[in-house]
């Protein structure tokens, strides 16, 4: 085997970022990203993730870094500038912080939906070249799964790892386990190898996003305490949504607060108002940038005053109504749903030992 000339920096690693969120497979391709490094490109690799609660929608992080065989990868820690950042959801385009730690040596993988304007993704200044891949659309026509699509694309951005390569990783971590999945697994691989394109011309044209101070001796609050450290009153949630809203119908409601008692992120906004001539709390609307698409209102609605709705055919969403008590107000562009979850892939994959294919 011809040995491989990384293409590292001053770590002397080349180290991978992904972003995305739970659902999209991101956790099990940095798995099949750091064998593929030991199995068939010969090097020394390791991977890793950081997520929450293993459910859809919550943030999820992978890490990999490879060196040379004559190299020990004596780093474990998260990837702060990495060499290839790859971002498996437009929506998370929406945080600033995904672009954290990005320089001149960088190169980024966006999965874009069908129609996205690329001059309009917000890609910061510097950074060494922008990808963008329909991974969604090339998943759903070839019922696989948005992470092969992308392990197809970062081969062939990263350069060094044969397409054939990747087809056999893929092979050997899913072939036994779903062997009816693997022709379009394998089929999804290709198309994102052969699909994903740098974006030239006009739209490689960056802008600057401001980012969040890193934490330190001048930039710390008083006592040294951040009070608000991971708390989700800062966090939109609309990423987590994977096609489906509760549309609000307000004539029905009976202002009974049931959706409000099963709410487990503020979305509903009651205030003193006027219901049949008495003067009682009234539902307002939904703060839709803190619904994650869970439809438990819907469920627990006695009246069907919520019903379910595909978020693609809602673009402006009726009774969206900010919690103006929040910390945060989101003040970026309105991201696109997720439109898997109506697809014909998603609705007629086989589910094998509790997963989806």
């Amino acid at each position: 085997m011809e040995k491989i000339k990384l293409p590292v920096t001053g770590s002397g690693y080349y180290e991978i970022r992904l972003e995305s969120i739970g659902g999209l497979g991101a956790n099990l391709c940095g798995k099949m990203l750091g064998e593929l490094g030991v199995k068939y490109l010969d090097l020394n690799s390791a991977s890793f993730s950081s997520y929450g609660s293993e459910k859809t929608g919550t943030p999820v992080k992978g890490f990999i870094r490879y060196c040379d065989k004559e190299k020990e990868i004596r780093v474990h820690s998260p990837v702060t500038e990495p060499n290839l950042l790859v971002i498996f959801h437009q929506a998370l385009l929406k945080d600033g912080g995904v672009w954290a730690g990005c320089n001149e040596n960088t190169e980024a993988i966006i999965a874009i939906e069908e129609g996205q304007e690329t001059d309009a993704l917000n890609v910061p200044d510097p950074i060494k070249a922008c990808h963008v891949v329909k991974a969604q659309k090339i998943a759903m026509e070839t019922h696989s799964r948005i992470n092969v699509v992308m392990l197809g694309a970062m081969a062939r951005v990263m350069g060094f790892a044969a397409l054939e390569d990747v087809n056999q990783i893929c092979a050997d971590a899913l072939g036994k386990k779903y062997p009816d999945a693997l022709k379009g697994n394998l089929e999804g691989i290709k198309r994102g190898y052969e699909e994903v394109k740098r974006i030239e011309g006009k739209d490689s044209q960056a802008v600057s996003l401001k980012q969040s101070p890193k934490w330190g001796y001048e930039t710390a609050p008083i006592g040294g305490i951040n009070p608000q450290f991971g708390n989700t009153v800062a966090t939109d949630l609309s990423p987590s949504r994977q096609g489906y809203i509760p549309l609000f119908i307000k004539e029905r409601c009976i202002n009974c607060g049931m959706c409000d008692s099963t709410c487990p992120d503020m979305v509903f906004q009651f205030a003193p108002g006027l219901y049949k001539g008495k003067e009682m709390m009234v539902n307002q609307g939904l703060d839709y940038y803190h619904c994650k698409g869970c439809l438990r209102c819907v469920e627990v609605c006695p009246v069907n005053a919520l019903v379910r709705g595909v978020e693609s055919e809602h673009p402006g969403k009726g009774y969206f109504l900010p919690n103006k008590d929040l910390l945060h107000m989101p003040d970026y562009i309105k991201a696109g749903p997720d439109g898997y979850v109506t697809s014909e892939s998603y609705l007629t994959e086989k589910r094998m030992e509790g997963g989806e294919v």
